[in-house]
């Protein structure tokens, strides 16, 4: 298991414990170095002042020459089990006595050296001067020792602070187990009662405080936190109920009016089969009285001119163009109901080449009349295109009839950006009219000019309003008088 994944307990037990082997480790060390340090220094010291003993001791057998003295000398050295080699030189560097008697090798130089105490080869080294008190120099001594007190102190030292240290990484792990419960029992308490509210939704528990130190403070704010929780989620189901309460009385209002909606909408269907067949009536039960009325009128102005009169026969001739509007304004309304009734069939339409067919047929009905158009090209769109003509057919006939009395006119059929979309238009230079009548320009009869001015029933933008209204879009105008008007429109 990786480190990261280990209790907080067991975490907590080893950071101590390492902590505490790492300081004794530490501590150990420092006091190895200076007791090998420290034993160096007294073996040298003890070691210097057994020289400068025998080297006062040698003088006379030096001064006489007297080998058997110095051997006895010598040989005192026999208790010392750590003692190598000793040996006596005269002031020319010769060998005059040693200890033992048949030493050699490495343990005894051939010559005398450099006066002072030296480590090599496993030995300590010394060479001590052998003087008069007049400091006449009579020779050297030399004496070498092994290091094995050196080593076996060291040992023992090692030994005893290895066993300290064990016994002082049990003692820190059997306190770390008892005093790592104040950190991690705080913690654990904590984990429990967010595992509890977890798995339960119980906001309700509360984690014990065990202490008034950080983890307490962390302990009271989680629990303060519980508290909001659970206020919060008494709050919600309070609001739930009152919400579940006016759902269910919404959805009762909403079914009483569904069902005065569909009694509504059984009444208009009603009524709309009524409007049929006075549609119905109106084109064929009128047209007919229209006809005679038409008819008779002509028959007259053409056999009784001369009985009638001057006065009678501009009578007839209103007669006349009164019914003929008549059945305009029929057929107008005719269209009308036609276009509220008509099933959409939506596809895509290229409003561009159906400007352009409704232009032709402008120019060739009138054609000496030179009218400017500017149809931008590749406009489409989505929708029914026998429908879509009739608005375009409605809007440019009365670019057309509005810019009769203007010198160059000129209408423009093309699209702009509106609140993110596309709007499509229709633009003119014609008579216009004024923006405070724009709201009456799209109702039935609606009309802002005199039928003197120019011809119309009223009924055309009435048409073209509701055909964009079942496509989904909105239509409107911007104009000023005798400065044109421009329509537009959204699918």
């Amino acid at each position: 298991m990786a480190l990261r994944d280990w209790p907080i307990q067991q975490k907590l037990t080893a950071m101590l414990v390492l902590i505490s082997g790492l300081v004794l480790l530490l501590t150990t060390a420092a006091f190895a170095g200076y007791q090998y340090w420290s034993l160096r220094q007294r073996t040298i010291d003890a070691l210097s002042l057994r020289a400068r003993i025998i080297a006062a001791n040698s003088t006379a057998s030096l001064a006489f020459a007297n080998e058997a003295d110095a051997r006895e000398l010598l040989s005192a050295l026999r208790v010392d089990p750590h003692m190598v080699a000793a040996v006596l030189y005269d002031k020319r560097g010769h060998v005059f006595a040693a200890y033992p008697a048949n030493v050699a090798g490495d343990a005894v130089p051939a010559a005398p050296g450099a006066d002072g105490y030296r480590f090599e080869h496993g030995l300590l080294m010394g060479f001590q001067p052998v003087e008069e008190a007049g400091s006449q120099r009579l020779g050297t001594l030399y004496l070498a020792s092994d290091l094995k007190a050196i080593y076996d102190t060291f040992r023992l030292s090692g030994i005893i602070g290895l066993a300290v240290l064990a016994v002082a990484l049990l003692a820190a792990y059997l306190l770390s187990r008892m005093l790592q419960g104040t950190i991690s029992q705080p913690l654990l308490a904590l984990a429990e009662t967010a595992k509890a509210v977890s798995t339960r939704q119980d906001y309700s528990v509360r984690a014990p405080e065990l202490g008034a130190d950080e983890l307490g403070v962390l302990t009271d704010a989680f629990n303060q936190m519980l508290g909001r929780i659970e206020d919060q989620n008494r709050a919600l189901r309070e609001s739930k109920e009152g919400l579940e309460q006016r759902v269910a009385e919404r959805t009762g209002e909403l079914e009483e009016r569904n069902e005065a909606l569909r009694h509504n909408s059984a009444q208009l269907l009603a009524a709309n089969t009524e409007l049929d067949a006075f549609a119905y009536s109106v084109s064929h039960d009128l047209r007919a009285p229209l006809r005679s009325i038409d008819g008779f009128s002509q028959v007259l102005l053409e056999d009784y001119a001369a009985q009638l009169g001057e006065a009678g026969q501009d009578s007839l001739r209103r007669v006349r163009a009164a019914t003929q509007r008549m059945g305009i304004l029929i057929d107008d309304l005719l269209k009308l109901a036609r276009v509220t009734r008509a099933e959409i069939r939506a596809e895509p339409v290229d409003l561009s080449d159906l400007a352009r067919d409704i232009a032709a047929e402008l120019q060739r009905a009138t054609p000496e009349r030179l009218v400017e158009f500017a149809i931008a090209p590749h406009l489409k769109a989505q929708g029914d295109p026998r429908l879509l003509r009739v608005v375009l057919d409605n809007l440019l006939r009365n670019s057309w009839k509005y810019t009769a009395k203007q010198a160059r006119p000129r209408i423009e059929f093309g699209s702009v950006e509106e609140n993110g979309g596309r709007a499509f238009m229709v633009r003119d230079n014609g008579a216009g009219f004024d923006m405070k009548y724009a709201d009456k320009l799209f109702g039935v009869f609606q009309r802002l000019h005199s039928a003197a001015e120019f011809e119309g029933t009223g009924i055309g933008l009435a048409t073209v309003r509701r055909i964009i209204n079942r496509h989904g879009g909105r239509i409107w105008a911007e104009g000023a008088v005798d400065q044109g008007a421009t329509f537009y429109f959204t699918l």
